[in-house]
């Protein structure tokens, strides 16, 4: 289905029939709350489970792993950059701690005194690992924030992520994680979020907005992908982003066979769905000749897709770029017309799209772009405080007083700044926000950089700057 081409009115769109983020951030915390009954119980005994969680962390423990694990002086350094650390002030979410299980898995099975750390050691039990669960998924949104600080160069996300596969394996992922993951692994829909879904909503933009989106042509220049909020609560991000693009007239499509830009392998730890996940999107891009694919404003898609073990073995035929990266480069080029933003704003960078991946400039080049009186965050850029949402934290129900408390130190940061209104280009953060927002009566607004963008378009003929590319 090869949608036409069709010139878009932006003064005729504003309005939008799809419902508020205020209003989607409510029905997704009702979907989340069904999550916890979906989830599958543990199908195997306890021994079992250990052996499959100790032998996870021996396979994905090579020479990086083992240096982290022999090299932490227990400084105490990465305690001020934690945000549950300083949120609660209790000692046990210190991040030097959150590697102390995989620390003896790793000396009893691993290390050259192995021998002598088994005499004084004890073996690792399922409590252990129970245990676990609540510092490596509810307490760490593997931020990144405290290997900056660590003099021994130690990236405790990177361990955490480990000790979330060996959870996996153990068979004890959070319920709202762990149905999440069967649903993507089983149904390859995210909250029901399918391809017919995806269908009726780019049908949906075309007959109530008249935006032509492109979906499923055999050849284009640059693969645009979408997510759940969009297909099963609010179209206002693919509409937006369809928007922007035809604005730009660039050649580009969204493949209903490889659209979801959420990967529930990463988050819950499942280094096989993760790749999984991903490979139908590779192979759709490589198929209609993309020289971009544009991942959706959905952070932690953007270590997924970018840093994925599958990719490893060589260069793929396309760029990967943020939708925040890819607009703002636009932006920079000439090729978006913008008009004035009125407001003091300040901007939230996403952990993963900014501290772990570098992207700092372009969503600020689009912010200069529409003039915006941006007042910068008192830590910002790779300093940035996280949300305290990531990682599927936000979705997670045990972790909500970690997350009320992590988030009042976005609140005050925000508030500090004088700013009407915060911006976000990513779909987690801006659900935490809401959800901050919502429960301390909070007076600021959330916005989405792309939705944004999208409300501030100059409606002329889209225009491109000589020798730059799609």
């Amino acid at each position: 289905m090869n949608a036409p081409a069709m010139k878009t009115n932006t003064q005729a769109v504003t309005r939008s029939v799809f419902p508020t983020f205020e209003q989607v951030f409510q029905g997704f915390a009702g979907q989340i709350g069904m999550l916890r009954e979906m989830a599958p119980p543990p199908s195997l005994p306890a021994e079992r489970r250990v052996a499959r969680a100790i032998d996870t962390l021996v396979e994905e423990t090579n020479a990086d792993e083992a240096v982290w694990l022999e090299s932490c002086i227990h400084c105490g350094q990465c305690t001020n950059a934690c945000h549950f650390f300083l949120a609660t002030g209790e000692a046990k979410y210190a991040p030097m701690r959150k590697m102390d299980l995989y620390r003896r898995v790793y000396q009893r099975e691993i290390s050259p005194l192995r021998w002598w750390y088994r005499l004084v050691t004890r073996a690792v039990q399922l409590a252990d690992l129970e245990a676990a669960q609540e510092l490596v998924y509810d307490a760490c949104s593997e931020c990144g924030r405290c290997a900056m600080v660590c003099p021994m160069g130690i990236d405790t996300a990177s361990l955490v992520h480990h000790m979330r596969s060996a959870l996996v394996a153990a068979e004890l992922v959070p319920p709202e994680l762990a149905a999440l993951r069967m649903e993507q692994k089983h149904r390859h829909t995210v909250f029901g979020a399918s391809a017919e879904a995806l269908r009726t909503m780019v049908e949906t933009i075309g007959e109530h907005h008249g935006v032509a989106i492109p979906l499923d042509k055999e050849r284009a220049e640059v693969m645009v992908l979408s997510s759940a909020v969009d297909l099963v609560a609010n179209g206002n991000g693919l509409l937006a982003t369809a928007r922007v693009m035809n604005h730009l007239g660039v050649d580009w499509t969204i493949c209903s066979d490889a659209y979801e830009s959420a990967n529930f392998g990463l988050l819950s730890g499942d280094m096989a769905l993760w790749e999984e996940l991903v490979d139908p999107i590779v192979a759709a891009a490589e198929r209609v000749g993309a020289k971009t694919l544009v991942i959706a404003e959905c952070g932690h898609a953007y270590p997924a897709l970018r840093w994925n073990p599958m990719l490893h073995g060589g260069d793929l035929p396309f760029e990967m770029s943020f939708m925040s990266e890819y607009l703002g480069r636009q932006a920079r080029a000439g090729n978006l017309r913008l008009r004035p933003l009125k407001g003091r704003v300040t901007f939230h960078d996403p952990c993963k799209t900014g501290r772990r991946g570098g992207a700092f400039e372009e969503p600020r080049a689009l912010l200069a772009a529409m003039d915006a009186d941006l007042v910068e965050l008192p830590a910002n850029k790779e300093y940035n405080w996280c949300c305290g949402g990531g990682a599927g934290i936000f979705l997670l129900e045990r972790a909500t007083r970690l997350r009320d408390e992590a988030f009042k130190i976005k609140m005050r940061q925000v508030d500090e700044t004088g700013a009407e209104a915060v911006i976000v280009s990513c779909a987690s953060c801006r659900l935490n926000f809401e959800a901050g927002r919502v429960k301390n009566q909070w007076n600021k607004r959330v916005e989405s950089l792309v939705e944004l963008v999208a409300d501030h378009l100059i409606d002329d003929e889209p225009v491109r700057a000589e020798g730059v590319a799609a």
